[in-house]
């Protein structure tokens, strides 16, 4: 009948369907508003973590199979750049970003960023569908001459070569190697010690009081040490070495750091963000690099090596936060403090590994196989 208010379909328990316009903008609303809570954000966080945490150990195996133990950690060191490098430039888009979109279109800052960023990553994503490949007898821009000998190089260069196993098989072979938790304990003091990183724009600000010119000073550190990174990785390849290489770099950092301590200087105390930086961060493509020269007797321990070592490594990020609170501004000695330790942790941890293999080669030297591969330290 006329004037009747037209009711809405509903289902079997008699919950009506939303018609209206102005109720399903409503809701909209809501969603927009009420799902930018404290919970919501930890549901997007772990999310973001479930779908970003194959990348890094999955791209670390990908080049391990292309590439042998003299080529790996210039590669590695390569891709480590492109991660140091935008992590420099990302505090000058967000200066940019802050400075010319916040507030543009009622969207923060910060929310700019994030849509920047992410719209980015998305779309070198997809161009990545189309050039990466899963392994080199597979790789369609190879000939078949080329798929044979990237094959054959890579199985010449392998400590006790297995061939292919299962998954599980692999999952076996590298929780019961005891070099692997050697490993992860060795990145995991790496990466402690590469923890400034999170709070560098807040160390950064102690020496300025603007917030833009903190983001801006922030970027030439890692430029530097993303620069230097690469002739670093490629001496420790050429030679063939890696303790050395852990050791000049981690002792660059225990000097950074202790400046950082020692000194309120402003000068001082940017100069030795240079120097921690850039021996923190070139030391990461040497002993990934070591990993897989070490643990790859098949692909498949080889891949669950890298999952293994990179996510207790990132552990780290968890503890580390606590090592910054606000109250120890502007000096933070406890974090610096703990930072030299974690470095000379790392340092200790390659030195122990290297008598290890030496020791592993001395018995392998007495064997009868003229064909036999050592290990690299």
């Amino acid at each position: 009948m006329a004037g009747e208010a037209v009711q809405p379909r509903g289902d079997y328990s008699g919950a009506a369907e939303k018609t209206d316009p102005a109720e399903i903008k409503l809701v909209r609303k809501l969603d927009l508003r009420i799902m930018q809570s404290r919970s919501s954000s930890f549901g997007y966080i772990i999310m973001q973590g479930f779908v970003e945490a194959p990348y890094y150990p999955g791209a670390l195996y990908l080049l391990s199979i292309f590439y042998t133990r003299k080529e790996l950690a210039t590669r590695i060191a390569l891709m480590y750049t492109g991660q140091v490098v935008s992590t420099g430039c990302s505090g000058l888009i967000a200066a940019a970003t802050f400075s010319t979109l916040d507030g543009v279109h009622g969207i923060a800052g910060w929310r700019w960023l994030f849509i920047i960023e992410g719209v980015t990553t998305f779309g070198v994503a997809c161009i990545g569908l189309f050039l990466l490949c899963d392994d080199p007898s597979e790789t369609r821009w190879l000939t078949e001459e080329e798929r044979i000998l990237a094959v054959a190089r890579i199985k010449r260069d392998t400590v006790g070569h297995k061939g292919r196993g299962s998954a599980m098989a692999g999952l076996k072979q590298a929780c019961s190697d005891p070099k692997m938790w050697l490993f992860v304990l060795m990145q995991n003091m790496h990466i402690s010690a590469c923890s400034f990183n999170n709070f560098f724009p807040t160390i950064i600000a102690t020496l300025t009081r603007s917030n833009t010119t903190a983001l801006l000073l922030t970027a030439p550190p890692y430029f530097v040490s993303g620069i230097l990174g690469i002739p670093f990785a490629w001496s420790s390849g050429k030679f063939n070495e890696r303790t050395w290489h852990i050791t000049a770099g981690l002792g660059l950092a225990v000097v950074g750091f202790a400046m950082s301590c020692a000194s309120m200087n402003t000068a001082v105390r940017y100069a030795s963000t240079f120097l921690y930086a850039t021996g923190a961060y070139g030391v990461g493509s040497v002993i990934l690099g070591w990993v897989s020269a070490t643990l790859s007797q098949t692909p498949e321990k080889k891949s669950v090596s890298y999952a293994i070592v990179n996510t207790f490594a990132n552990l780290a990020y968890v503890y580390c936060a606590y090592l910054w609170p606000k109250s120890d501004s502007p000096r933070y000695l406890m974090g610096f403090s703990s930072m030299v330790a974690f470095a000379v942790g790392s340092i200790i941890c390659a030195w122990i590994m290297r008598f290890w293999l030496v020791a592993i080669n001395k018995k392998t030297r007495k064997s009868e196989d003229e064909h036999q591969v050592f290990y690299a330290y």
